[in-house]
């Protein structure tokens, strides 16, 4: 493969055929991916090591509100998908409005499944279509410390710790 490519479901669709029809391995995962940091950059290098290409299916900033809360996302969709396709590991990208990629997983049907270590296997969605097309479903190891949430937190108590406090005298 030449270069990542971000691709409409429709799009995705055709790839994912032309992939089956080669005898090649698609590997699927999917996430907010708000801001990247070197626990996805560590996971999706493992994650390409599963199969021929690796999809990265993104959640859409409406998707990432509902499961993250307001002030989620920091980064929009365009501009996650964008980063993510610049990875040497990414072969695809696409965006998911839905907050499970359930339905996408099902459309798909990857040859391997994976999710980070912070997730059981009975919770990965997509887990029993995956599996009932003959599929793999894995967890690979969470990097300790590395999470977007973790270094949200870090940057607002940053933030607060150097912003002079206020007396209530200032005009």
């Amino acid at each position: 493969m030449s270069g990542t490519v971000i691709l409409e479901r429709e799009e995705l669709l055709r790839v994912r055929e032309g992939l089956r029809a080669e005898g090649r391995r698609l590997v699927f995962t999917n996430g907010c991916f708000d801001v990247l940091h070197v626990g996805h950059a560590r996971y999706l290098a493992a994650a390409r090591s599963l199969g021929d290409a690796l999809l990265v299916a993104v959640n859409s900033d409406r998707s990432v509100r509902a499961l993250k809360g307001e002030g989620r996302p920091v980064v929009c969709e365009s501009e996650r998908a964008e980063m993510l396709a610049a990875l040497a590991a990414v072969d695809f990208v696409t965006v998911f409005e839905e907050e499970s990629p359930r339905r996408l997983i099902a459309e798909l049907l990857p040859d391997v499944l994976v999710k980070g270590g912070d997730y059981a296997l009975s919770e990965i969605h997509g887990r029993e279509e995956v599996e009932a097309a003959g599929g793999r479903v894995l967890a690979l190891p969470f990097v300790e410390g590395a999470s977007t949430t973790g270094i949200i937190e870090r940057i607002k108590a940053s933030f607060n710790s150097v912003r002079p406090a206020r007396t209530g005298e200032e005009n």
